[in-house]
């Protein structure tokens, strides 16, 4: 190649009608055993909520909050406001987003089962250490565990059901990892609406039970087998040609594989992803990494899953009540995700996101008015009140399962050339993971301090990503992971932004 010449980023021409193959069974298991990756994080999303409700977890870890709850009269708001018992639910989140990054290289150098076995092996350590904490420290080790667990898990499975799915069903088999996390809250709702009736002690079978999926995602690991993208970028081309014609079905994968090929040599030329994900070329696909994972959280729906157990017991339901009012909210988002794998195939991305952002809008609405006008400091609301409360949360949770919640995972995992492809996956996990963060840490304040104005203040956001997506994310459905990258040459804004080829230096690097 001539120095300063130029080249094709990624794929050098559409290919795609020239793809063949079928759905094959193979495929579909391989998916739903790497999906089990997501229920790690379900399970920890619905169980820390109600572990941090239990009257003995309390007693033993953060008697000051104890001995709030039973002063609940005084201020319905702030009863929970504790930055220690925040840390317990925020640090799993800092130390995951940190694990991400890392997981970056080792997924691009060993490939994605490694990291999806070194992320359930993580959890298992740490499901295994906070069942049997005996103090803060012991408890926050465990929680960083899982953490890197999550980091790993998320960074990788998503990646994995992208590149072993066919175009066509690209879609629905990456929701597979949103289906096992809204199975892994429920689950864990369920769980803690047992366990908390085994006082004192229930709460260490909730977090322990953690190690079921974690056992499952780790032996999963070793049995899958390597994504034919990622063994052709490690060199192995004739083991990825195999196994692409065993997941589809056909020897008839030229096109495909040539496609692959081209995008391999040029990911291997790039030494530095993440300095490489800065250029302008790759400009549009960094923008998605960072504001669907933010828009995301930002929707507010971690904040009622965390606390959905507090939260309903802060509105006047009692214990009982408030983990079965959880476990109804995590029935409704497993539910709903069944939408979302039915219609994103067909709808697109685009519709998803845009009508589930709008019913999301008015949902946090209306919680805001009744909670405003009928929900005071030295109140409860009336039963008729708390149910309708109950109904409409349920339904912003329904609108977030078809939209956000699966496609903020899916459309990142799916637009990125396989040259930065893992190090996009990692910022777009370690942004997920900030967030979470930064609102599990700060919600149980801002409950306190917003009161009603919290929900106000997630509906100005989701108004805001929403108007994004119209304008700015180009539909992906039915166009080849390895071919997404002529959607932005082709896009109203983006075609501005990013060079039609970049240009090489001296040395031959992109």
């Amino acid at each position: 190649m001539p120095a300063g010449g130029l080249v094709p980023t990624g794929v050098a021409k559409e290919r795609a009608e020239l793809y063949q193959g079928r759905v094959t069974l193979y495929v579909v298991i391989a998916c739903i055993v790497a999906a089990v990756g997501g229920s790690i994080f379900g399970y920890d999303i619905g169980i820390s909520g109600g572990v941090t409700s239990m009257d003995g977890f309390l007693r033993e870890f953060f008697h000051s909050v104890y001995i709030s709850k039973q002063h609940a009269h005084e201020n319905n708001y702030c009863k929970y406001d504790n930055q220690g018992l925040a840390a317990f639910t925020s640090s799993l989140y800092f130390a995951g987003l940190v694990a991400s990054l890392v997981a970056s290289p080792i997924t691009r150098k060993y490939g994605r089962r490694t990291s999806i076995i070194c992320g359930g092996f993580s959890f298992l350590v740490g499901a295994t250490v906070n069942a049997a904490a005996q103090n803060l420290a012991m408890l926050l080790f465990g929680r960083i565990m899982l953490g890197v667990g999550i980091g790993f898990g998320n960074q990788a499975v998503p990646l994995y059901l992208s590149e072993m799915a066919p175009t066509h069903l690209r879609g629905a088999l990456n929701m597979m990892f949103q289906l096992a996390t809204t199975l892994g809250i429920f689950t864990a709702n369920m769980v803690n609406y047992g366990t908390q009736k085994l006082e004192p002690w229930g709460w260490r079978l909730s977090l322990g039970l953690a190690a079921i999926p974690a056992t499952l995602m780790t032996v999963g690991g070793c049995l899958l087998p390597e994504t034919p993208n990622s063994l052709i970028e490690m060199g192995s081309k004739e083991r990825g040609r195999k196994v692409l014609e065993r997941i589809r079905g056909t020897d008839k994968v030229d096109a495909e594989f040539e496609d692959m090929v081209d995008a391999s040599e040029l990911a291997n030329s790039i030494k530095h992803p993440f300095r490489n994900i800065l250029k302008k070329r790759n400009r549009p696909q960094l923008v998605m990494a960072i504001c669907m994972p933010t828009f995301q959280i930002l929707t507010g729906i971690n904040s009622i899953l965390f606390y959905a157990p507090v939260l309903f017991q802060s509105m006047g339901f009692g214990g009982n009540a408030s983990l079965y009012s959880s476990a109804v909210t995590g029935a409704v988002l497993a539910g709903s995700t069944f939408i979302s794998i039915a219609a994103v195939d067909r709808l697109g991305r685009r519709v998803l996101l845009i009508s589930g952002g709008i019913q999301m809008i008015i949902c946090q609405v209306i919680v805001a008015i009744i909670l405003g006008v009928k929900f005071g400091d030295n109140q409860e609301l009336s039963k008729g009140y708390s149910i309708l409360v109950v109904i409409v949360i349920c339904l912003f949770v329904l609108a977030f399962g078809w939209s956000w919640g699966p496609l903020g995972w899916t459309v990142p995992s799916e637009i990125f050339p396989l040259e930065i492809r893992s190090a996009g996956q990692s910022i777009t996990v370690a942004v997920n993971l900030l967030f979470t963060f930064i609102i599990a840490q700060c919600f149980l304040a801002m409950l306190c301090h917003f009161k009603f104005g919290i929900f106000l203040f997630f509906a100005s956001w989701i108004t805001v990503m929403t108007v994004f997506v119209y304008f700015f994310l180009p539909e992906t459905k039915g166009v080849p992971i390895e071919e997404i990258i002529f959607l932005w040459r082709k896009h109203w804004f983006w075609k501005r932004i990013i060079p039609e080829y970049p240009e090489v230096d001296d040395n031959h690097n992109v």
